[in-house]
């Protein structure tokens, strides 16, 4: 467990633009080489827009050329997970990779990408 990975996703929050439910995430990437980038929430006013604090990290590590991810920490106010659009997108970006759940404060669990989504759909069910 990276603490500058958690310190990251925590400190993340305070960036988070969520006028509309107050719900501030933080998250954060830990690649390969061992570079972090966070990530936090930004809300829309037209909900389906929003985009969650884990694709903002994930998003942004694609764009600095940063993959792949060793794992990944998110933390709210109360140790929330991933939503299941995160989900799918640590999957197919990631794999089975460590994730740690955090509050305002400190890591209050690991789990994996794995165990968050159970028999996941990805690319060996497409047919090409």
């Amino acid at each position: 467990m990276n603490t500058l990975l958690i310190q990251k996703a925590i400190s993340m929050r305070n960036k988070a633009h969520a006028p509309y439910s107050n719900y501030h995430v933080g998250a954060a990437v830990e690649s390969h080489s061992g570079k972090i980038i966070g990530g936090c929430n930004v809300e829309s006013s037209s909900y389906s827009l929003t985009c969650c604090a884990e694709r903002v990290a994930l998003f942004s590590a694609i764009s600095e050329d940063l993959f792949p991810i060793k794992a990944l920490a998110v933390s709210t106010e109360n140790g929330g997970t991933p939503c299941g659009a995160c989900r799918q997108v640590i999957w197919d970006l990631c794999g089975d990779i460590p994730i740690y759940i955090c509050d305002n404060q400190k890591m209050l669990r690991e789990t994996s990408s794995k165990s968050l989504l159970p028999d996941a759909f990805d690319q060996s069910l497409l047919k090409g």
